[in-house]
């Protein structure tokens, strides 16, 4: 699974949290954390579509664009690369460090906790 940079985590943050959602919406959620122009937002949104993190479609009459990568699944890996090549733990991340976290709810804290305990070789991953 691609880890998204931390710009592209933060639009899929806005996209998760309600979707779906034009280009403007988007910039709009995003805009004071990123400090950049919606030129730029639209710029992003092109590559993650070319990533195949976002889909795109029209909806009464605008452009609006879905998170196609999983919010659970791409927490996991975003946290494990952080874990292993940020922080070189090779043990897996106590979910812990989630707890309290706007972002998920408890279900999704089980599953992220799963992902976690359980990751594949990192000679699975090169596959």
């Amino acid at each position: 699974m691609p880890v998204p940079l931390i710009t592209e985590l933060s639009l899929l943050k806005a996209i998760w949290r309600q979707q779906p959602l034009s280009a403007r919406e988007i910039h709009e959620r995003v805009e004071v954390e990123l400090g950049w122009s919606y030129s730029s937002t639209r710029k992003t949104l092109e590559r993650m579509l070319e990533k195949g993190m976002v889909s795109q479609h029209v909806r009464h009459g605008v452009q609006v664009y879905e998170a196609v990568l999983e919010k659970v699944d791409t927490l996991a890996a975003f946290a494990h690369d952080f874990g292993k090549r940020v922080m070189e733990i090779d043990a897996p991340l106590p979910v812990t460090m989630f707890t309290g976290s706007k972002l998920v709810d408890e279900q999704e804290l089980a599953q992220l906790e799963q992902l976690l305990q359980h990751w594949p070789d990192d000679a699975d991953e090169t596959r």
